[in-house]
């Protein structure tokens, strides 16, 4: 696929945006497997309602595109259905916009049946408006009585029904599957394991850091949108404590709202998160507005409140720089690290440590030393202090989650 790539800079945006954006849109459609042929750029006050950009600059754009052999015209942002039609006329190639871009990765890299029907559903709520430009050509076909039936379905109310269909069919099951996860969360509110979920822009490292923290083999490529389907690994911490930590689908500026509708099943993972771990390439020279993206999807989700540990990765290519003095002091308790050289990982997980204590309870104990099982339960659900042979028994202090009180009370000493 050879592309030309498409920006307009608006008043409300700066040339650097621009810059920045369109750099962007570059690199997601390498992720595509599109060769980038060249690209353009308009300054306008507002974008034009038939074309998006100016008449005259979409000839020129469209002269350069056939010299080129260009069979792919992509806009940085979203366009209407008869823009799309009305663009495809002058440049006479596939129009796509930053949306169907995204959709398309996606699609090409959701592995679980889960993950594609969530592709699937937002596709086809893109495709559903869009429909006519497809079949504007067609006449409506007459009932199969002739004239005494009257005029039968077009292909295009055909093609919107079964469309939406497929949809409701979509929902229906990305239903069941948000019921399932409820099942899985409740499982986990009874263990009384927190979850952390890892979240960030898209290749900020997440995947590597799940990798690193816990052994997990997540797919971790130098790409956008490496990974999509969730990933949930087990992580024991120093304090003895189990939490499950979520690596979750990147986010991006300007990630088309049906995305996020149709992953919310996914995303919800981020929602019932006691703590959310923001990884942040602090390396980026935008980091800051990565950051920005991240909190505004967070927003639209419900997760703005959720507690935030702020961690900045990829600090080995900082080049001797250090983490800028101004994000210290935007986020003073941030974790430095390198998920690729495990650098920082120590810091890091005592700061989650830290953030997700939970009340425990602590406990004096006396336990025959012919009860090994009672002994190995309290060293695997707490947090043994101190252990003391005496004789026949052992005297243990321990910290338990109150929820197990029970199960240890008839060998208690003393509480504190």
């Amino acid at each position: 696929m050879r592309v030309f790539l498409i920006g307009v800079e608006l008043k409300s945006r700066s040339a650097a945006d621009i810059r920045e954006s369109l750099a962007e849109l570059a690199e997601l459609a390498a992720t595509a497997g599109a060769q980038i042929i060249g690209e353009g750029v308009q300054k306008l006050a507002t974008p034009v309602a038939a074309t998006y950009i100016g008449q005259g600059k979409a000839q020129e754009f469209a002269e350069f595109t056939k010299a080129n052999d260009v069979d792919t015209v992509i806009f940085d942002d979203e366009l209407t259905p008869a823009q799309t039609r009305n663009l495809e006329k002058i440049f006479g190639c596939k129009i796509m916009d930053r949306t169907a871009l995204i959709l398309e990765i996606f699609g090409q890299r959701a592995r679980t049946r889960e993950g594609k029907l969530q592709i699937e559903h937002a596709q086809l709520e893109y495709l559903l408006p869009r429909l006519t430009r497809y079949w504007s050509h067609l006449s409506r076909q007459r009932g199969s009585t002739g004239s005494i039936g009257g005029e039968g379905e077009s292909q295009l109310e055909a093609d919107r029904r079964k469309i939406q269909e497929r949809l409701d069919k979509i929902s229906s099951e990305l239903e069941v599957v948000r019921r399932q996860r409820e099942t899985q969360r409740a499982g986990r509110q009874r263990s009384q394991w927190p979850l952390a979920s890892i979240v960030g822009y898209t290749n900020a490292g997440k995947s590597t850091l799940l990798n690193r923290l816990t052994g997990a083999s997540v797919l971790a490529e130098d790409k956008l949108f490496a990974t999509l389907d969730p990933t949930t690994r087990r992580l024991r911490l120093p304090t003895n404590q189990n939490v499950l930590l979520t690596d979750t689908v990147g986010f991006i500026k300007k990630l088309p709202h049906g995305l996020v509708e149709a992953f919310k099943a996914t995303l919800e993972e981020v929602v019932q998160a006691d703590l959310l771990v923001h990884v942040v390439d602090i390396s980026h020279p935008l980091a800051p507005e990565q950051i920005d993206a991240v909190n505004d999807v967070l927003l639209e989700i419900g997760a703005a409140e959720k507690p935030v540990l702020m961690v900045f990765n990829k600090v080995d290519q900082l080049n001797g720089g250090g983490v800028p003095a101004a994000m210290h002091d935007k986020y003073p308790h941030a974790v430095s690290i390198s998920a690729k050289t495990g650098a920082g990982i120590e810091p890091l997980l005592a700061e989650i440590s830290t953030q997700l204590r939970p009340i425990r309870e602590f406990l004096d104990l006396r336990v025959p030393q012919a009860e090994a099982a009672i002994i190995a339960r309290l060293h695997a659900v707490g947090q043994v202090v101190e252990s003391r042979y005496t004789g026949k028994h052992v005297r243990l202090k321990v910290r338990i989650p109150p929820h197990l009180h029970e199960e240890f009370a008839s060998f208690v000493v003393a509480e504190k």
